[in-house]
C-alpha cells in the first residue's frame, strides 16, 4: 500500500516531529553493528523528521533515507543541506531508490506500519540490496501483547490492524503487530540474532489506556 497520507498530515500541522536519536537504535548499532569505516553505506527506512540523523553523521558513514512525506523530507534537505541527494521521498514498500549494496538496513517502527504483504515485500528488497553478511536492525515493532492490539479492526489478516478508535494508534492507518513466531516467518531468508521482546507496564497514573507498551527489537542478518 501506499505511504499513509495522515502521516504526511501530521508532519504539516508539526506533530510527531521527534528530534533526538532513539535510544535503542543507537544501543542496537553501537553493539551489533557498528560502523567499521567511513565506507559505511547506511539506508534507514522512514526517517520521519530525521531523529536518527545526527547519530550517523557522528558516525560519519555514508547515510541515506527513504521518506514518504514530502513535508518532511523538505524540511530535512534544508536542515541537512549535504543530505540532500541522499534523502528521498519515496514509498519503500515499492522501491529502494537508491542502488546498493548497503552495510546496514535500519528502521525505527516504520515498515511495521504497513501490511504483511507489503512488509515480506519490502524485506525482500531489502535482502536484495544489503552486502553479504550485511544486517537489519529494526526498533519498535509492535508486539501483539500491546495493550491498543485489540482494538484495532483486523485488516489483510489477524497481525494487521486499523480503524482504531482511540489510544496511540488512532488515526495513524494501518499497524502490524507481531509474535516471535510471525518474526521467524517475516525473517526467513535472514538469520536472525537478536531477537528482544520489550514490555512495559504503565502503572502509575492509572489510566484505562496504554496500559502495556510491548514491541519487539531485532538484529536480522543476510544469509
Amino acid at each position: 500500500m501506499a505511504f499513509s497520507k495522515q502521516w504526511d498530515d501530521r508532519y504539516r500541522l508539526n506533530q510527531q516531529l521527534s528530534v533526538w536519536p532513539w535510544t535503542d537504535l543507537v544501543s542496537y548499532v553501537m553493539r551489533y553493528a557498528r560502523p567499521q569505516s567511513r565506507e559505511w553505506r547506511v539506508l534507514e527506512l522512514g526517517c520521519g523528521a530525521g531523529a536518527n540523523i545526527p547519530f550517523f553523521q557522528w558516525l560519519d558513514v555514508q547515510y541515506y533515507a527513504v521518506e514518504g512525506s514530502p513535508t518532511i523530507v523538505s524540511q530535512l534537505v534544508e536542515k541537512f543541506p549535504t543530505l540532500k541527494e541522499r534523502i528521498t521521498t519515496s514509498d519503500f514498500t515499492r522501491e529502494i531508490p537508491f542502488p546498493g549494496p548497503f552495510d546496514l538496513v535500519v528502521d525505527r517502527s516504520s515498515l511495521t506500519l504497513n501490511l504483511t504483504t507489503d512488509i515480506k515485500k519490502t524485506l525482500s528488497m531489502i535482502h536484495r540490496c544489503l552486502k553479504p553478511e550485511g544486517k537489519f536492525i529494526g526498533v519498535d515493532w509492535f508486539s501483539t501483547e500491546h495493550a491498543d492490539f485489540l482494538m484495532g479492526q483486523p485488516l489483510e489478516d489477524h497481525f494487521t490492524r486499523g480503524n482504531f478508535p482511540s489510544g496511540q494508534f488512532a488515526g495513524i492507518g494501518v499497524v502490524h503487530f507481531s509474535t516471535r513466531e510471525h518474526l521467524l516467518d517475516l525473517f526467513a531468508d535472514y538469520k536472525i540474532e537478536i531477537l528482544d521482546h520489550k514490555i512495559i507496564r504503565h502503572d502509575l497514573p492509572p489510566t484505562a489506556e496504554h496500559k502495556v507498551f510491548a514491541s519487539w527489537n531485532l538484529v536480522a542478518r543476510k544469509i
